[in-house]
């Protein structure tokens, strides 16, 4: 089950699979049926929701009060507010707000992006996980947003995106930061994790025009499984708009 409705689904269901995956083999591999999850940016809880119904707890450390409000609706909607706990906090924040070595997974999805320094950002994170602990992080790929800037007519910007180092095409760029996959790996092994798996997210879906999914007859269901089977293809990574990396802490 998606944690989110169709056509959102596009954009989280390859992520959702692996985090499900994997919380269930982490849950067997210790004998543990509830795990302690940290959701970091986690906002209005579009995983930590359904994390949540999955039966583990789940502590969501964000900045915005108005996120974490809407995220303490929608666990009393879905009637997991004993499993959800909100904490206003950043990852600067973060080693005053969780206990070190004290929880089984990380979720990190468009965080990375916009702190000050990612490597420490990601050091806070990793610290908070028990050893063998789990890392999802996703993150904006640089050059899915060289294609997506050049199909949309804007070589410079394309180009642009192609050699800064922060992956952005200017100023006017709503994006403070975007990876290449290499970088992921670098920040992944100085935090001490072993990467398992890497997929690539919304390959096709940011470029296919939004009418043609709406209104053809079994389009989103056709493209939502052609996003599932291209996320698992290395050749596809490089063009996707975010790359997931699942990882483990040794």
């Amino acid at each position: 089950m998606y944690p989110t409705r169709p056509r959102s689904a596009l954009r989280t269901a390859v992520v959702w699979e692996v985090v499900r995956t994997a919380l269930e083999r982490r849950a067997t591999e210790l004998d543990q049926p509830v795990l302690d999850v940290l959701d970091t940016g986690g906002g209005t809880g579009n995983f930590a929701v359904p994390v949540a119904r999955l039966g583990h707890r789940v502590t969501v450390v964000d900045p915005s009060p108005d996120a974490l409000f809407a995220l303490e609706r929608r666990a009393a909607e879905a009637g997991v507010t004993d499993l959800v706990r909100a904490v206003q906090g950043d990852t600067q924040t973060l080693p005053e707000l969780i206990a070190p070595a004290s929880v089984d997974a990380v979720l990190c999805h468009g965080v990375l992006e916009v702190v000050d320094d990612p490597t420490e950002a990601f050091g806070h994170l990793t610290a908070t996980l028990h050893k063998g602990g789990l890392v999802s992080l996703l993150a904006a790929n640089r050059n899915g947003a060289v294609l997506a800037r050049a199909l949309a007519g804007h070589f410079d910007e394309a180009r642009t995106v192609l050699d800064a180092p922060d992956g952005r095409w200017g100023t006017g760029d709503p994006m403070p930061r975007r990876f290449t996959a290499d970088e992921l790996h670098r920040l992944a092994a100085d935090a001490g994790l072993l990467v398992e798996s890497v997929h690539g997210v919304r390959v096709f879906a940011d470029l296919v025009p939004g009418v043609l999914v709406d209104t053809e007859p079994g389009a989103m269901e056709a493209l939502l499984k052609l996003e599932e089977a291209a996320a698992q293809q290395p050749a596809f990574h490089a063009v996707a708009t975010q790359l997931h990396l699942l990882a483990t802490l040794g």
